[in-house]
């Protein structure tokens, strides 16, 4: 998360002052809080949080009728958990001070948000603690993200005991090489405004590896598709909200970076929903309502990493061709015969992809001058964002493959066939979603 300046450098620096001061509020030179700033991140951060419901629907909405309310807990109760998680070990993990010299994972200086205060530290403006917070958002996301690959035939046990150990074991470590000042990947150069390898790569191949070791759903000669519809589009519409601040948040700061991250946001998901549905007309001569929403997601991920740093003329190819691209790996999905049952490796990790490459493209300085891409005269930057996209790929599946073999070995990963023929709402939950 490469901010305007030096921003999240001086917020990590004087939280490792502060660390080593226990009972000093803030260092004494820190500026005050701007208010304005401060006003921006709280609605950015309520922002994020309401993708949460937004994926939800999205989700809930793909699966069939009888297993929409397992899906929609999945998100819910996923917020809850990884909001305690995170308060307790997970930001202490990602943005402590570096435990190993290496720039792999942090210290304990935050855990339970010991020395995370009220006041700005080291050169931002804003609350630590509300930094704390707005990272919180985008640490429970993340593994949301992935449920949609088990949707329909994971334990819930094992689901909660996966997202609280991937949590701390994958994202946090991730989010410390990118995002914390002295993190590998981060002092490497590798450019992640809001979460293009941190979130969506992440998630993305931790859903295909998911995908592959739970097996398919048993459909018993049900179909498949999509039991709501317009459910699905209100989820897609509620993230595409929310991205804003997802995206333009990242700034940390109402400002002019902010305003442009806002509006690449908008312009790539409007062109991946335009390519996404073109390219379902031309395949199967229909103008698809879920490949719209699908195309627009798939433009939000791709524009994530980039939102910072490129123009809006940039956004608009990253769009373009992100909604080709991820529309084209679902088709190679149904080929593989791998049920990544809601897409999610499709979406995220192919369009996280991209989009974390594209950036070594497209960043320029005109956006940010510090950083440049391809089309300012520095091929280097490409090469350090493939390094990024590679090493995000080997740790988050590698760790997935892990964590998933562990739950299954003490929880069993898979729920019995006939509560999979009954559906999870019922078998699982209870309840049911519909009467009738």
């Amino acid at each position: 998360m490469r901010r305007i300046g030096r921003t999240l450098t001086g917020i990590l620096a004087g939280a490792t002052l502060l660390a080593a001061v226990p009972g000093v509020a803030a260092a004494q030179d820190a500026p005050a809080i701007n208010s304005g700033d401060t006003a921006w991140l709280l609605i950015a951060t309520a922002l994020v949080m309401v993708m949460l419901p937004g994926l939800a629907f999205f989700y809930g909405g793909l699966v069939r009728r009888k297993n929409v309310l397992s899906t929609i807990m999945h998100s819910f109760f996923g917020l809850a958990l990884v909001s305690v998680v995170w308060v307790l070990v997970g930001f202490s993990l990602a943005f402590g001070p570096d435990l190993t010299g290496h720039g792999l994972i942090g210290n304990l200086d935050f855990v339970g948000f010991m020395n995370v205060g009220m006041n700005p530290v080291g050169t931002s403006t804003i609350p630590f603690i509300l930094f704390a917070s707005f990272q919180l958002m985008f640490a429970a996301i993340t593994p949301a993200l992935i449920t949609g690959a088990f949707a329909e035939r994971k334990r819930f046990a094992s689901f909660v005991l996966f997202t609280a150990l991937w949590s701390v074991l994958v994202y946090s470590p991730l989010a410390h090489w990118v995002w914390a000042t002295d993190g590998w990947l981060y002092k490497l150069g590798a450019l992640d405004f809001a979460g293009g390898t941190v979130v969506h790569i992440s998630s993305g191949v931790s859903a295909l590896v998911v995908a592959m070791l739970i097996g398919r759903r048993d459909s018993n000669g049900d179909s498949l598709d999509p039991h709501d519809v317009p459910m699905t589009v209100l989820g897609a519409g509620l993230l595409w909200f929310g991205w804003f601040g997802f995206n333009a948040g990242s700034a940390l700061g109402a400002n002019g970076i902010a305003a442009n991250a806002l509006l690449v946001t908008n312009t790539a998901a409007a062109a991946a929903t335009i390519t996404w549905v073109f390219a379902s007309y031309v395949h199967k001569g229909k103008a698809s309502v879920v490949g719209a929403a699908a195309g627009a997601v798939a433009g939000l991920v791709a524009i994530t990493p980039a939102s910072g740093f490129v123009t809006a003329g940039g956004a608009l190819i990253i769009g373009l061709v992100a909604g080709a691209l991820c529309y084209s790996a679902t088709l190679l999905r149904e080929r593989l015969k791998i049920d990544d049952a809601l897409d999610v490796f499709a979406v995220h990790g192919v369009g996280g992809t991209f989009g974390a490459i594209a950036t070594g493209v497209f960043a320029t300085a005109a956006i940010q001058p510090a950083f440049k891409g391809l089309i300012d005269g520095n091929p280097a930057q490409v090469a350090t964002q493939v390094l990024a996209v590679v090493a995000t790929y080997l740790f988050a599946g590698g760790m997935t493959f892990l964590i998933v073999k562990v739950v299954d070995l003490v929880l069993g990963i898979r729920v019995p066939r006939q509560a999979e023929e009954v559906g999870l709402d019922l078998a699982v939950h209870g309840e049911v979603a519909y009467q009738g």
